[in-house]
């Protein structure tokens, strides 16, 4: 199954992906998971690495950018799509979820 229709990258989040891993050793990606705890449940995670992605892992490419997601994780992500928003007051990393029920007042915890 194309990983990419279970969850999406964004143009702008690819492009930012592909920049920020310029400074990342060799074969490294953004790694996106879902763990317990945050105020609303679930909250996502993001990390840079250059372990090579397990071979159950979901692995998005698109533009220069590269990201995996495990299995139990793409259980909560499913048709969701990162993005990356820059706004006057920040820019950051957001998770558009439709799984999501519940959200916290910063979007980095969601209750399904």
């Amino acid at each position: 199954m194309d990983s990419s229709s279970i969850f999406a990258l964004s143009d702008s989040a690819a492009a930012r992906i592909a920049y920020l891993l310029r400074d990342e050793p060799p074969g490294s990606y953004l790694r996106v998971s879902v763990d317990g705890g945050g105020c609303s449940g679930f909250q996502y995670r993001f990390a840079f690495d250059a372990v090579p992605a397990a071979g159950e892992d979901a692995v998005i490419e698109r533009a220069g950018a590269k990201v995996a997601v495990d299995q139990v994780s793409l259980g909560f992500l499913k048709d969701g799509m990162l993005d990356y928003v820059e706004e006057l007051g920040g820019s950051f990393f957001e998770i558009k979820n439709p799984n999501a029920t519940a959200s916290c007042g910063c979007g980095n915890s969601f209750a399904v």
